[in-house]
């Protein structure tokens, strides 16, 4: 399988439904160990992408020192980030999926498992969820914003 890509992963041209979901996760009681490898969190993030059915584009990831690794994912239906905190045993983990195919609790789910966390605490936000009407105005909006500028 292509690296980043999940079973009905999106492809470069395909549109996504403006709305989709937060997560914000809480990952605590961690190995110290796991969290600042920084392999195992890159590799985390990868996989983290694919059971979440997602698009990995782009990663990039920084080691800091003396510990704590934050490794980010750009992905087609938005972003992924991990930041840990070796010293707490915990990890904070961001992840927005436009649309409806990718599954941001998914992934997060699976991060929690992947850096064995002893609790953790999910918080799921829709986004965007009434953008079609105001997608409608908006554009009325900037339409008639352009012609007062021209």
């Amino acid at each position: 399988m292509e690296e980043g890509r999940g079973p009905g992963a999106v492809t470069e041209y395909e549109e996504l439904e403006p709305g989709g979901t937060h997560c914000i996760c809480e990952l605590y009681k961690c190995p110290p160990a796991l969290l600042n490898d920084e392999q195992f969190v890159k590799q985390a993030l990868r996989e983290a992408v694919n059971q979440g059915m997602a698009t990995l584009l782009h990663e990039v990831s920084h080691h800091f020192h003396p510990q704590g690794v934050t490794a980010l994912g750009l992905i087609a239906e938005s972003h992924l980030a991990i930041h840990t905190w070796p010293e707490y045993s915990y990890a904070a983990v961001d992840v927005f999926t436009c649309g409806s195919r990718a599954d941001a609790e998914k992934a997060c789910r699976y991060l929690a498992r992947t850096f064995q966390a002893g609790r953790y605490s999910l918080k799921s936000v829709p986004r965007g969820s009434d953008i079609g009407g105001d997608a409608a105005q908006a554009r009325t909006v900037a339409a008639t914003s352009q012609a007062a500028i021209v």
